[in-house]
């Protein structure tokens, strides 16, 4: 069975009520949200400048999120071109009560660096 990766998570955060459908399921949006959110993070420490989402691949949710679940995301920069970054983004979810983790989803997003009025910036090689 796999396990996280050995390093600090990019984004750590509860699973809250509001983030849920009826049944009581994490929303996927909320889940993708956090991951983009984690990729933006660090494509922005890389290109020491404003970045922007331009896709997202791979996506498929192998797990379930409940409420209460903690949700772990880690990213690796995998690539960098001359304007755009790719990272590999994954999200494991742990009971509040439990030490196992397990794997929730996976996608690869490439994010590009802009500068301030928007437009496509060269990434510090």
């Amino acid at each position: 069975m796999a396990s996280p990766p050995h390093a600090d998570p990019a984004i750590r955060v509860m699973a809250m009520p509001a983030d849920a459908n009826a049944n009581g399921d994490i929303f996927g949006g909320w889940l993708m949200s956090l991951m983009d959110s984690a990729a933006g993070s660090i494509a922005a420490r890389r290109s020491t400048s404003r970045v922007a989402t331009v896709a997202m691949d791979g996506m498929q949710f192998l797990n379930p999120v409940a409420i209460g679940d903690e949700v772990s995301v880690y990213g690796t920069l995998v690539r960098v071109g001359r304007t755009s970054m790719t990272i590999a983004v994954e999200a494991w979810r742990r009971h509040r009560i439990e030490e196992k983790a397990i794997k929730v989803t996976e996608a690869t997003f490439t994010l590009v660096a802009i500068d301030d009025t928007g437009r496509p910036r060269a990434v510090d090689r």
